[in-house]
C-alpha cells in the first residue's frame, strides 16, 4: 500500500460517513427526540430553533462529506485543500472537544466526537506530508 492509496482511502470514508449527516436533514423530529433520550440526555426541546439548528448542521456536515468525496479523487491536484482538511479537522476536533466538555455531553459521546476528528485530521497531514513522494508514484504508472 502506498501513502497516496492511504490518503485517499482515508478520504473516501470520511467522506462517505460524514455525507450520511443528509440523512438526518430528513429525520422525523419524533425519531430526534427519541434519539436524545436514549442519549441520556433528556428531553430534546421542541422549538423552531432547536429543528433548524440540528437539520442544517446535519447538511452543512452532509455538504463537508461531499467535499471530501470530491478532494479523494486527486489528492494530488487538491493538494491545499487536504491540508486545509487535515489543519481544520485538528482544529475542529479539538474544539469539539472543549465544546462537549463545557456543555456537559455524555462521557462516550465526547470521546467519540472530538478526539476522533483531531486523529483524523493528523492522520491525514501526516499523509499529505509525504506526498512530495506522489509525482513519483504517478510518473511510474500509479493508477487510481
Amino acid at each position: 500500500m502506498t501513502t497516496l492509496w492511504l490518503l485517499t482511502a482515508l478520504l473516501r470514508l470520511s467522506g462517505v460517513v460524514i455525507t450520511l449527516a443528509f440523512l438526518a436533514v430528513l429525520m422525523p423530529a419524533d425519531w430526534m427526540v427519541a434519539s436524545h433520550r436514549t442519549l441520556g440526555m433528556g428531553e430534546l426541546p421542541r422549538a423552531p430553533i432547536v429543528e433548524y439548528l440540528t437539520r442544517s448542521l446535519a447538511a452543512l456536515y452532509g455538504f463537508h462529506g461531499v467535499l471530501l468525496l470530491i478532494i479523494a479523487t486527486d489528492p494530488v491536484r487538491y493538494r491545499v485543500f487536504v491540508w486545509y482538511i487535515a489543519a481544520m479537522n485538528v482544529a475542529f476536533g479539538t474544539i469539539m472537544l472543549a465544546i462537549d466538555l463545557h456543555a456537559g455531553m455524555p462521557l462516550p459521546w465526547t470521546l467519540l466526537e472530538g478526539p476522533p476528528i483531531a486523529v483524523m485530521g493528523i492522520a491525514i497531514g501526516l499523509l499529505n506530508r509525504a506526498q512530495p513522494r506522489f509525482a513519483e508514484q504517478l510518473r511510474s504508472g500509479y493508477q487510481r
